[in-house]
This record gives C-alpha cells, structure tokens and sequence, in this order.
C-alpha cells in the first residue's frame, strides 16, 4: 500500500503504524495465539521470535486517558441527536498530587427522560462514549487484538450509577454490541430505582479509600446486543478485530452523572507491571498481585458475587434472564 498526498498529510498516519509495527515486533516477549502467529507471519512478513511464544503476562494498553491527546481520540453521545434533553461532556482532568489523583476523563453530563415533541421519539435518557474510528496503517483498517487476553480491565471512580461497558467489532451486523455491567464497589440505591443488582451495593461507601477502583470484565462474559436488546443467537466477541471501546448510561434515572476513568486495558491479570501503580491510585481498594492469574478473578470478584446470587433464575431462564438484566 502506498500512502496517497492525503493519507501523508495526516500526522497520524505514519504515527500509527509506526506504533502498530513496533507493537507487533515485540509480541514475541507479549504473546499471541498461534493462528494470529501464522497470519501476521503470513500476510504481513514480519518476523520474530517463535519461542518466546505463551500467554501474555504484560497488559497491552488500549485507551491511556493519562495522555490528553486520547481525548480528542474520543466522541461523546447522548439522546440530545434524537431531539432528548440529556448531555454528555468528555473533559481532560490533569493529575493531582494533592489528592494522589492520575491524569485522567471526566465522563459527566445529566440524564433527562423527557420526550421531545417528535412522536416517531419513543424513548430518551441515555449518554455514551468511545474512541472514534482508528483509522489506517500500512496493512489496512486498524483494529485491537485483544485474543490473547482474557479480561478487560477498567481503572475507573465511579458516582455509583449503573453504567455499561460496550464493545464493537468488525462484525457481519455493524450496529451489534457486545455489553457487560459496570459493577463497582460505590454502587449505591437511586431514589425510587432500587432493583436487585443495586441493593448489593446499598451499603458501599467511597469513605476511607481514594474511590479508585480497578475492574476487571471477562471478555466471555459479554453479551451480544443490538440498539439495547440481547440478541439471540449469542455470539462470541471477535477479540481479533475490535473497532471501539466505551462507557453508556442507559439507567434512565434523571439527573446530573459522573464517572472518572484512568485507562482501559486488555489482561490476563495483575502482575508486577501493574501492582505499583494499582497500590499507589487505589490505595485500600488496590487489587492483590495474580488477581486474575492465579486467584481465578471470575470465582472471586464482585461480578461473581452478582452473578451468583442471579444463578438460579439466569440457569432456569437461560436468555430470558439476560435480558430481563438488560431491558430493566
């Protein structure tokens, strides 16, 4: 592929697949699965070596939001494009050593449920982010390889709404989802909007701790959706190809929101890479090293702890239940 006068004029380009190239000659010592091998080996001929292959053990970074730039990386949206009353604002937040606080986004903005005077407008109150399209390198359209990993991982100081984590693939349906709560220890009852997953939380309090959190998301543990509904049948998420990552609000309770986010990574755990840095931001709420390696993340965390007090219902009603959790 040669790049064209317009592709060279964009600063990005080069930048791109500089970083992308360099990503991908030292994936000997990050790891990727043997058929990622073969077609990189493949199509793109680019060599390395083949024994230091096996599981990642480093987190490959995906949004950094300690980088400024990363915001203008970022698109907001919100039912205000329908004709809705809700806003959504993405602001840049510098570090503050005062409070220990990182660099990092402020994902705030109010939901409002009020109809416009549009009656094809059936429904309004909700907000999102995510990063916009990657754009290209020298090999093509530029995606996220997160294959070799089994968690996504969000460090994140939440308000306690029921926020939502969304996924985009290159997929055959280009308006498919794949979504997962964004369940955190700062959950807290809404007035008047106490369901079952809030009262877990009825009693957790940001007191005594920075309000810092990590989060950790199995990527099979995602759900399949299309414009909010679960979709059947369900479909892995094509980990190999992912064109977008953000954070919806969908919980239709009015009023002001906001969630602060550090940055979002692919894992296979905390390691030592990461635990200085965990410690250090989360303080009381930091996650013990191997969490996710050894520790067996999906037995042990508060997504568990939900899921296992759904189990019943969600063995007995399969689909049903998902979507009795996703159109609440």
């Amino acid at each position: 592929m040669i790049p064209t006068r317009r592709l060279a004029a964009q600063g990005g380009f080069f930048r791109r697949s500089a970083e992308e190239l360099g990503r991908l000659s030292k994936i000997g010592t990050v790891g990727i699965s043997i058929s990622q091998t073969a077609k990189i080996l493949t199509k793109h001929k680019i060599a390395w070596n083949t024994e230091a292959l096996h599981t990642p053990t480093k987190p490959y970074t995906l949004l950094n939001f300690e980088d400024e730039r990363t915001v203008s990386e970022c698109k907001t949206f919100a039912d205000r494009a329908v004709g809705g009353f809700s806003t959504a604002s993405l602001d840049y937040e510098p570090a503050d050593p005062s409070s220990n606080d990182p660099a990092h986004i402020r994902f705030h903005g109010s939901i409002s449920t009020k109809l416009p005077d549009n009656w094809r407008v059936e429904r309004t109150g909700y907000a999102a982010f995510r990063n916009k399209d990657r754009g290209l390198w020298l090999f093509g359209r530029l995606f996220w390889d997160v294959d070799p990993y089994a968690y996504l991982a969000l460090r994140i100081k939440s308000d306690g709404r029921r926020y939502t984590v969304n996924i985009q693939t290159d997929s055959l349906v280009e308006t498919d989802i794949h979504q997962h709560r964004l369940y955190t220890r700062h959950h807290r009852v809404q007035d008047g909007a106490a369901t079952t997953d809030q009262a877990l939380y009825a009693n957790a309090t940001t007191s005594g701790t920075t309000g810092w959190e990590t989060v950790f998301l199995p990527f099979n543990s995602f759900v399949r959706t299309n414009h909010g509904f679960v979709i059947e049948p369900q479909t892995s998420i094509i980990r190999q190809r992912v064109k977008s990552i953000g954070i919806g609000l969908t919980d239709r309770i009015e009023g002001p929101y906001d969630l602060r986010i550090h940055k979002i990574w692919a894992t296979n755990g905390m390691g030592e890479a990461d635990i200085e840095e965990e410690r250090r931001i989360c303080g009381a709420d930091a996650l013990p090293l191997d969490e996710g390696v050894r520790s067996a993340w999906a037995e042990s965390s508060q997504e568990s702890e939900v899921q296992s007090q759904k189990k019943p219902e969600t063995d007995k009603k399969g689909l049903r239940g998902l979507r009795s959790e996703w159109e609440e």
